[in-house]
């Protein structure tokens, strides 16, 4: 039951029954509401000062997660800078060394783009100045891969020139040889079997007994077959390419064609003494670019380090030459 309130009127001198007015019961509510509304926000704004919101601690505890993620993805970037750094230095100071090529310069491999210390930006760096420095990062290395991928591929250009190369240089002897007793003439003066006085003798001789077999001692084409007028006689010419050629003399018998491919090992004749011969042996000599070398340095597929220093000693013999 509502309590009901008197007061005491001093001008009727008596109880009267105490009745509020609307208006000021609706203040009163209005001053209510007012003091409570700011309490309230008092409040509020004090809680989530040093308490924070549930929306605000996962915003937090999201952007805590993303800056880990962006850490750890800048690692992974610096490593693969690091191993990609690794292969340019091989690239350049091993690779195109090995073939002689032009190393390729940074600028060429970042394509101008200034190499960039990222772990040292990242420390005071916005969340978005971080991903814009990742992003680039990211496309600087694209663009080293791109370019190193090139290189890689010119490399593999070059690995196949480089096995052509080495199958047309001459590697073996003309002759089989494994005991080293066929070197009966090197490289150098020598005396002239005929005329008996110094002369220089452009090639080597390997005695052996008619009808043996002779090899290409390097991948080529037969430039010219026939017999030759000024000694050689019955002979064969290979264009081995990059500039050598050999030529085979005295055969008894030609096997090969000109213009034919040869593969080293492969039979072009067979020993004779025809030409300016004292004797069945063949006449082997290598040529550089039209030089005449010491054929003595292209055994190296089939002698091993002994053997070579033995076929040197023989090669190097002052004796008289059988052409």
């Amino acid at each position: 039951m509502k309590k009901i309130k008197y007061f005491y009127n001093t001008h009727t001198l008596r109880y009267e029954k105490l009745v509020t007015p609307f208006h000021v019961k609706l203040l009163r509510v209005f001053s209510f509401l007012a003091v409570a509304l700011v309490t309230s926000a008092i409040i509020s704004y004090f809680a989530f000062q040093f308490i924070g919101s549930p929306t605000e601690k996962f915003v937090k505890a999201e952007n805590e997660n993303l800056k880990y993620r962006y850490q750890d993805l800048n690692k992974k970037v610096k490593d693969i800078q690091q191993q990609m750094a690794e292969l340019e230095k091989r690239d350049n100071n091993v690779y195109r060394s090995i073939f002689e090529a032009q190393p390729i310069p940074d600028s060429a491999r970042a394509q101008a783009l200034e190499k960039q210390k990222e772990i040292a930006k990242i420390e005071g760096m916005r969340d978005n100045a971080l991903v814009q420095s990742i992003h680039a990062s990211l496309s600087t290395l694209a663009n080293r891969i791109a370019i190193q991928k090139k290189s890689y591929d010119e490399l593999a250009v070059l690995v196949n020139n480089k096995e052509e190369l080495l199958g047309a240089t001459p590697a073996i002897q003309p002759v089989s040889n494994q005991d080293l007793n066929r070197i009966a003439s090197g490289f150098g003066y020598r005396i002239d079997p005929i005329y008996k006085t110094p002369k220089m003798h452009a090639g080597m001789d390997f005695s052996a007994p008619q009808g043996t077999p002779i090899y290409a001692t390097a991948h080529g084409s037969i430039k010219s077959t026939g017999y030759s007028d000024i000694g050689y006689g019955n002979h064969v010419i290979i264009n081995h390419g990059y500039g050598y050629e050999t030529l085979y003399g005295h055969m008894i018998r030609i096997k090969v064609r000109r213009g034919q491919k040869v593969k080293r090992g492969e039979i072009l004749g067979y020993v004779g003494s025809t030409g300016k011969s004292t004797g069945p042996h063949c006449h082997y000599e290598v040529h550089k670019n039209g030089n005449k070398l010491d054929p003595v340095y292209f055994f190296y597929n089939d002698l091993n380090p002994k053997q070579f220093d033995e076929l040197l000693k023989r090669a190097k013999a002052s004796n008289q030459s059988l052409d």
